[in-house]
């Protein structure tokens, strides 16, 4: 096998674009998690995760190294959901009646998907349920905080605010979670 100025003959990168491409992948998972928690459907995390890949690649030439790279991801997943999110309550919604029926013949017996197992495996169940009951703002960072261990101000460059907001979300995030897991059940 040759090579040539930083492409093998097969057509596949050994250059600084390989090493980008290695790191970027490596952090998947951890996209999808958070992919996850923002669309609350597996479908719309997988979409929102290879578009989230697309554009990093597209930009990878904007990426300085040296910088965190994991943070620069997340940074494009959220400002990805947040352009959906947008463009979303701006279109009209087709729905299919025989879609309709099949959702709701689906609901009671319904199987879970192996990524609901997954993070019900890896989060207790009454942790997952005070979280997944947290509004958005308080729920995505203390998950980007305590899940993803991202620093406060890469947080508030990935949510586009300031670093006192972040802080105010985690800790008023975590206090609700705190009061949802301590509070007496009823019986």
């Amino acid at each position: 096998m040759s090579f040539t100025r930083g492409r093998r003959a097969d057509g596949g990168a050994d250059g600084p674009g390989a090493a980008f491409e290695r790191e970027a992948l490596a952090c998947l998972d951890s996209l999808y998690g958070a992919g996850l928690r923002l669309t609350r459907n597996p479908a719309d995390a997988e979409d929102l995760v290879q578009d989230t890949y697309l554009k990093a690649f597209r930009a990878a030439h904007q990426f300085r190294p040296g910088t965190n790279l994991k943070a620069w991801l997340f940074t494009i997943l959220h400002n990805t959901f947040l352009n959906r999110r947008r463009r979303a309550g701006k279109e009209p919604m087709a729905v299919e009646a025989e879609e309709i029926e099949r959702l709701a013949s689906d609901l009671p017996g319904g199987s879970p998907t192996p990524e609901q197992l997954l993070l019900r495996e890896t989060l207790d169940a009454d942790l997952q349920a005070a979280l997944d009951g947290l509004p958005d703002t308080f729920r995505q960072a203390v998950w980007l905080r305590d899940v993803e261990e991202f620093s406060y101000a890469e947080i508030a460059a990935m949510l586009d605010v300031p670093i006192g907001t972040v802080m105010s979300r985690i800790s008023r995030g975590r206090r609700l979670l705190y009061e949802r897991l301590t509070a007496p059940t009823a019986q």
